[in-house]
């Protein structure tokens, strides 16, 4: 039962601390729309998804006038588009028609021009991945994620070269647009299939046919809670952000089953990710600071991430029993103003970032780059990256942005939730390209052999 103090708290939460939902995602499986005829396939995926989304923006904006919780995004995930790519044809005729989808619903974005190929290359898979570019370029609301490695498989070294390249090709293609196109680009470890939040989701070949995963935010909550406990232990610390937790948890999953009832689909999963923007007061830097440290980014940073991240989990998981997706605590450094201050500051570096990697929900995340940063070393970031998440039997993804013709200082800005900050310095004084052409596999670690 809910006593006012309970009803007081939550309008004070969404009110003057920055707490929403942002994102309510309609996952729908493209399987049943495959045809020899591309053609045909796209009419398909067209119809079904306006058929099955055509009142979820209309559902969440009712939800959200109703209950007074602000819902930023409505989103849809599908299939990977490579499932369907695989009878032939240009996969780019697929993004054409998940944009004209997006038209029509008026949802934010659709994730899902997706390849997943942690152990090889099937057929339609590279197809795509090489469409990249200009399905990005042509498109202004979908996005895109490859995942080249899992803790089971190893890492695919010949697609993470691949990859290195397509990230670059996307961002010369899309340079006139501040290179956005990366902004709407993964390449994923160990990806899950029931993530809500872009620009990595897509609809997994294991889940329902139709379902509503929701994924809340609440840095602003977090941080507002520690100034709450300013002589607290570690201990307390945990506790105050696990008790925290529980409460934004208990919002999702009060929006993702109305939801669900409303659109008569199941409800999936509540993903309790603290994804940060760029408004003050909304910021996991700022989280990481209120537990002590000067500014983040320097020694004592990755300590303070894991125990955020570990207590956001505990708190999260005696909430719901529908915890899932990505869950924990987001560090994309231009859309989070703690982060791209640190950043500017010179406090937060590529390294220290890499390093707390290993202990936050995703990986290196929203980072612009030189625009000189060749191929091979984005394939290298990539491949850090993927190791990180290999070894740790968690996802982890990059999310760079070469910033065609800036250099490491300057700023770049899309506005808006992606934010803006500055391109951050690259190691180019040596080459990593002799490792990364020798391509193959890396082979699985020992911790894969769990059976």
């Amino acid at each position: 039962m809910l006593n006012i103090n309970d009803i007081m708290e939550t309008i004070n939460m969404i009110s003057e601390e920055n707490l929403d939902i942002r994102t309510i995602t309609m996952g729908i499986s493209l399987l049943d729309c495959a045809d020899s005829d591309i053609k045909r396939s796209c009419d398909k995926v067209y119809e079904k998804i306006t058929r099955l989304a055509g009142n979820l923006v209309k559902t969440g904006e009712d939800i959200e006038r109703e209950y007074g919780i602000p819902i930023i995004n409505k989103r849809i995930s599908v299939t990977p588009i490579a499932l369907l790519a695989a009878n032939g044809g240009d996969p780019v005729m697929y993004a054409k028609t998940l944009q004209r989808v997006a038209d029509t619903t008026g949802v934010n974005f659709i994730g899902g021009y997706s390849a997943l190929v942690h152990k090889g290359f099937s057929a339609g898979d590279e197809a795509l991945i090489r469409s990249i570019p200009e399905a990005l370029s042509i498109t202004d609301n979908i996005c895109s994620s490859v995942n080249i490695g899992s803790t089971k498989s190893g890492i695919n070294m010949d697609a993470v070269k691949l990859m290195g390249e397509v990230v670059r090709q996307t961002a010369e293609i899309t340079a006139n647009r501040d290179c956005i196109g990366c902004a709407k680009l993964v390449v994923f470890c160990n990806a899950v299939e029931d993530n809500p939040f872009m620009a990595g989701a897509f609809h997994g070949v294991g889940e329902p046919d139709c379902v509503v995963h929701v994924g809340v935010s609440g840095p602003g909550v977090v941080q507002a809670a520690l100034k709450k406990c300013p002589n607290g232990d570690l201990g307390q610390v945990a506790e105050t952000i696990k008790r925290t937790a529980f409460k934004i948890t208990r919002m999702g999953q009060l929006v993702g089953t109305e939801a669900s009832k409303r659109l008569g689909v199941p409800f999936g999963i509540v993903d309790l990710s603290l994804a940060p923007t760029p408004a003050v007061g909304d910021s996991v830097a700022h989280i990481l600071e209120e537990m002590g440290l000067e500014t983040c980014g320097i020694h004592g940073t990755t300590a303070a991430l894991a125990l955020l991240n570990d207590a956001v989990k505990k708190g999260g998981v005696m909430a719901s029993s529908s915890v899932g997706g990505l869950s924990g605590a987001f560090i994309p450094v231009t859309e989070d103003a703690g982060m791209i201050d640190a950043a500017r500051s010179g406090d937060l570096l590529l390294e220290k970032l890499e390093a707390m990697t290993a202990v936050c929900s995703v990986g290196l995340d929203m980072i612009a780059i030189p625009g000189e940063t060749p191929a091979d070393v984005i394939s290298a970031i990539i491949a850090d990256e993927a190791a990180i998440g290999m070894v740790n039997s968690k996802t982890t993804a990059v999310r760079v942005i070469p910033a065609i013709g800036k250099k490491a200082g300057e700023e770049l800005n899309f506005g808006g939730l992606l934010g803006s900050g500055p391109i951050m310095k690259v190691n180019l004084t040596k080459s990593p390209k002799r490792f990364i052409d020798r391509a193959g596999r890396i082979p699985a670690p020992l911790q894969s052999l769990k059976n």
